[in-house]
């Protein structure tokens, strides 16, 4: 599930070069000026974004410890780096992991380092990717329909009494966090009893707030639990995709290694849940402050998955993705980006990107039909496999979700909802909501 064309391995140029002298790796924007530092705290982010947007299509930002990067903002430049033949995801190209630059303990740097498909290049990308499709299919995701919509209806069910006193209900902990939370595991075969703390562990990974002693310990922590999973699943085997995976080989008897299991959970745990989580949390929003959205889709001009797909393009579940390196020098929007300069894939700012979607990117419209599609899933060969369960999971809990409580409304104003602590994942820490309105 590809989108684009197969990168060969000569167009990949995947072995690394000499890397750049410490300092090199400082990325050059026409007419100079500081980077901009990302708020780790994720406050703000239309207007952070705007100001990335304006400042140009590829921005230099400062990460924490204060490790040069590059943001790429603009639609049309992002779609290019992420098919790029010469921009690789594998850390042997990261420059400063290996010039002493990046600090001991740097809380991002499973980002770069998990083994997996998201860290693989070339032939060996293509091995762990095919490994992983041939189990994760269209049709095992459109079978989990009846379970989805069975969670759903449990959860709905649930919601009055989980009110506070003043009848107020956090619709992100008890309903846009358990579904897709509870999907993935029941699809990995993860005991429920794992859940809560798989996630909490996975939101010090992604969250930007943390210390490097409480990332490291969360990192250790998840490895081994996922390790645990994967070692139960091989004794005793199941109707999961874990077990499919562990049997899962190539024609030519490769298999995943135990390493490269538990990076595949890893990342199939987090961004199978966090991403849709944020993506319910932020079309909920979308809708209780734009009501005549909604009218829309109940008067039939519109439909869930119109708001799903608007959702993705106007807040994205995900802000600034790490990590993906220029093998050489290159010129991306009209800045020179150093071999080795890690590059963030800015998917928020993408979306309002007016030169892609006009004058009005800022305004969620569900009725709007855009000549470019979206970025929030990806493009190119790592193309997020998991968007079709996203998509399936979103669409049947917001139908359902109006539905079952029409009158639904924001508990506060939406600009006092505190922000999700990360500059990586984009939604609010708390969706308070009255489910009468």
């Amino acid at each position: 599930m590809t989108d684009g064309q197969p990168i060969s391995d000569d167009d990949r140029r995947t072995a690394p070069a000499p890397l750049p002298p410490p300092g090199a790796t400082c990325p050059v924007r026409p007419g100079g000026g500081a980077p901009h530092r990302l708020a780790p705290g994720g406050a703000g982010r239309a207007a952070a974004d705007a100001l990335l947007r304006e400042a140009g299509a590829v921005v230099p930002v400062l990460l924490p410890g204060e490790v040069p990067a590059v943001a790429v903002t603009h639609h049309a430049v992002l779609r290019e780096v992420l098919a790029h033949p010469e921009v690789a995801k594998n850390a042997c190209h990261f420059a400063a992991l290996h010039d002493g630059t990046v600090p001991p303990g740097w809380p991002l740097t499973t980002f770069a380092t998990v083994d997996g498909m998201t860290t693989a290049d070339g032939a060996d990308h293509r091995r762990l990717r095919g490994l992983v499709t041939k189990v994760f299919t269209p049709r095992r995701v459109a079978a989990l329909r009846p379970r989805v919509v069975e969670l759903t209806a449990g959860l709905l069910d649930g919601l009055p009494g989980a009110a506070a006193a003043d009848g107020t209900v956090d619709l992100r902990r008890h309903f846009a966090y358990p579904l897709p939370m509870s999907v993935i595991c029941e699809l990995l075969g993860v005991d429920a009893a794992l859940r809560d703390r798989l996630h909490e562990l996975s939101n010090l990974i992604v969250g930007t707030t943390g210390t490097a002693d409480e990332v490291q310990a969360a990192n250790r922590e998840i490895t081994a639990v996922l390790g645990q999973v994967a070692e139960a699943r091989r004794a005793d085997p199941g109707d999961d995709l874990t077990s499919a995976l562990i049997a899962a080989q190539e024609e030519d008897g490769d298999r995943l290694s135990a390493r490269e299991l538990v990076g595949t959970l890893l990342l199939m745990i987090i961004a199978g849940h966090e991403t849709t989580l944020n993506l319910i949390t932020n079309a909920v929003r979308a809708l209780c402050t734009g009501r005549e959205q909604l009218e829309l889709v109940r008067a039939g001009r519109a439909t869930w998955d119109d708001v799903v797909e608007e959702t993705l393009r106007h807040d994205s579940p995900v802000a600034h993705f790490p990590f993906r390196y220029p093998v050489r020098d290159l010129e991306l929007g009209g800045t020179v980006v150093p071999r080795g300069t890690p590059m963030l894939a800015s998917y928020s700012a993408a979306g309002r990107d007016p030169e892609a979607y006009g004058r009005d990117a800022d305004r969620f419209d569900v009725t709007r039909r855009p000549a470019t599609r979206h970025l929030s899933f990806g493009h190119g060969p790592h193309y997020c496999l998991g968007a079709p369960l996203a998509r399936l999971e979103a669409t049947v809990a917001l139908e359902a979700l109006f539905t079952r409580y029409p009158a639904l409304d924001l508990a506060v104003p939406d600009a006092e909802l505190p922000p999700h602590q990360s500059f990586i994942g984009n939604s609010t820490h708390v969706l308070p909501v009255r489910l009468t309105g």
